[in-house]
């Protein structure tokens, strides 16, 4: 029976009970074909919903990536002069195989035919893609780095034989002097998943490189640049059909540094010869810019290039000299006899002695139950504050660390920039220790014994320093007690040549008036030291030039089996360390210098011939103009 009867019926109440209820189940199946009908019709709308308008700028990427190619560029790192405007590191092109996995269809066969060209092993171009596998399938995968012409040119010509591979042009660094400075220039490396995730994940992909170490970390959002960007319409196989946009990267910006590459140079290989271990430091007295920051032996730059090597990395990490750290500010080392410099001082301004304060060294003192030796088995005889100085009478300093203490040796150590941070702009400085009575308390538990300051007061024992306290120790000497900021960096200039950051000297402090008379005193028995006929430095003599300066011989370790050797005959590792602190002309100081030459024996010979190239090249110049002169008026 037709709906239409039904209703018909229904109206003229002619429809019996049976009939009523054929037509409830009707009705009721009407409805749930209904909304089943309207479900499936919600679910259309709701999925042209999710994938138009949700979802839309997603298909809509995608979609677009079949037809426009969108690639990063990379900016020019920024390069890195010294205070002349040397250039030190700057960039060249590297030229790269890449692989889009997005335009390849056999990965494998491509990556077994690429393997011959690229001579290298399928397995090793595989790893490097599994390494990527997270990435999208539009990023380039980073294959090989500096290819030769030879292979640059077979693959730009057979292109069409190698679908989803191109050449990536990316600017590597190229280091000007070598491996010179590279400890303070540091390295570059690929950014590690951790530092992905820490960092400015707006600028950083996977396989980027950010600086590792060095001004090259410290100075990574200045140097790094801005990155470019091209829009490109790309074929079915992937290949470049035009160009749609593009966008040039900024280049990073340029860091000038406060060092003197030609100086830098001759104290780095002054440390070469012997293969010696240790550093250098040169800083300007009166403004406190750095000229020379070395430590040896160097970084080969050229062996982090790409990823450094885990045999290379391994032979850094066992090397015993220790090239990783950069010594001139990471490294702690006993000052030995540089400090009397400081016990000298403590013992002028407590009043403990006075200029013509004499004490006899007959080559030893008795405090305790033991005897503390001189350097000189046979002794001084009476020496007076000068002489005590300029040929570093271990006696005479005994004597005078004992009536000042320990705590006022600590006192005038960190009034001469000892045992603190110097607070240069570098990574990872060490502040050093210079012990104190509450601090052996605090780090060992137990108290300070008097004796312990006898070792103290001649630079052993709990002293330790860094290369570059030393050197702004002597500087604050040199300068009459002007304590400057220790300064690498003179300006920081963007790609436009606009100043963005600049470094002027800042003066941190001054010592007392009365203490500057002290210095003057100090200042004259470093004279001595290198221009007196008995002082301990006159290996650091250079003619024309009036150095200043104390030696220091730091001692490593005390083994009684090693007492009678001769001194080349005691293992390296055991030999003392070699120092010696200076600074010129001592009428009008320009530079400060400081040496440690690890397990070099003596101060004097192992430490002073390294400052005195350091002088020579500093004042050739005015030392030529003089020896003309010279010949003229002859």
């Amino acid at each position: 029976m037709s709906m239409l009867k039904w209703a018909f019926l229904e109206e003229l109440g002619e429809i019996s009970e049976y009939d009523q209820a054929d037509l409830d189940a009707l009705r009721k199946r009407i409805l749930w074909v209904s909304l089943v009908g309207l479900f499936f019709v919600g679910m259309i709308f709701f999925r042209l919903w999710f994938l138009q308008i949700h979802k839309g700028e997603v298909y809509r990427e995608k979609a677009e990536n079949n037809r426009v190619r969108v690639r990063e560029l990379a900016p020019p790192r920024g390069d890195i002069l010294d205070r002349n405007g040397k250039e030190l590191v700057t960039n060249k092109p590297s030229f790269n195989v890449v692989l889009v996995r997005e335009d390849s269809n056999d990965i494998d066969g491509l990556l077994k035919k690429l393997s011959v060209v690229l001579n290298e092993d399928v397995s090793v171009l595989w790893e490097r893609i599994r390494e990527a596998e997270s990435k999208q399938r539009h990023i380039p995968i980073r294959l090989q780095e500096n290819l030769s012409w030879d292979t640059l040119a077979y693959l730009e010509t057979h292109n069409k034989d190698f679908p989803g591979i191109r050449i990536e042009v990316f600017p590597t660094r190229y280091y000007h002097y070598g491996d010179m400075a590279a400890h303070v220039i540091g390295y570059l490396g690929e950014i590690a998943k951790s530092e992905l995730e820490a960092d400015d994940a707006d600028f950083y992909r996977g396989g980027d490189l950010v600086g590792k170490m060095g001004l090259e970390k410290l100075w990574e959002k200045k140097l790094r640049g801005e990155k470019g960007r091209d829009s490109s319409e790309v074929n079915a196989r992937g290949f470049e059909q035009q160009l749609l946009s593009h966008m040039e990267p900024v280049p990073g910006d340029e860091v000038r540094l406060t060092l003197d590459m030609e100086l830098q140079q001759a104290a780095e290989e002054a440390m070469d010869v012997g293969e010696k271990s240790g550093a250098v430091v040169v800083m300007e007295v009166k403004t406190g810019r750095i000229l020379v920051l070395a430590s040896t032996p160097r970084l080969h730059l050229a062996d982090f290039e790409g990823g450094i090597s885990q045999a290379n990395w391994k032979a850094l990490q066992d090397n015993p000299k220790h090239p990783l750290i950069n010594k001139a500010f990471q490294a702690m080392y006993p000052p030995g006899s540089t400090y009397k410099m400081v016990t000298a001082l403590a013992g002028l301004a407590t009043g403990v002695i006075t200029k013509d304060t004499t004490f006899h060294c007959g080559g030893s003192i008795h405090f305790g139950n033991r005897d503390y030796h001189c350097w000189r088995k046979g002794g001084h005889g009476t020496v007076d504050l000068m002489r005590a100085i300029s040929e570093s009478c271990d006696v005479y300093f005994y004597q005078v660390g004992m009536k000042v203490g320990v705590d006022n040796l600590a006192k005038y150590a960190n009034k001469l920039g000892l045992g603190l941070k110097t607070n240069a702009l570098v990574e990872y400085e060490k502040a050093g220790i210079i012990p104190t009575r509450e601090w052996k308390k605090k780090k060992y538990g137990v108290k300070w014994q008097d004796g312990e300051t006898l070792s103290i007061a001649i630079g052993q024992g709990f002293n330790l320093v860094t290369p570059l306290q030393l050197c702004h120790m002597t500087a604050i000497i040199a300068s009459g007690g002007k304590k400057y900021l220790p300064q690498l960096i003179e300006k920081v200039t963007n790609s436009e040549g606009q100043v963005t950051a600049s470094f002027a000297p800042e003066l941190l402090g001054e010592l007392q008036d009365e203490e500057k008379k002290y210095l003057a005193m100090i200042r004259e028995g470093m004279v001595e030291v290198v221009q007196g006929a008995r002082g301990t430095a006159r290996a650091a003599r250079v003619p024309g030039i009036t150095i200043a300066g104390k030696t220091g011989t730091a001692q490593v370790v005390r083994l009684e089996q090693y007492k009678h050797l001769k001194e080349e005959n005691i293992p390296y590792k055991y030999r003392d360390h070699a120092l010696f602190i200076s600074f010129a002309p001592a009428e009008d100081p320009e530079i400060a210098i400081a040496v440690v030459v690890e397990h070099g024996l003596h101060g004097g010979s192992g430490a002073a011939p390294v400052a005195k190239v350091v002088m020579q090249k500093y004042f050739a110049n005015r030392l030529a103009v003089d020896a003309i002169r010279k010949s003229v008026e002859q």
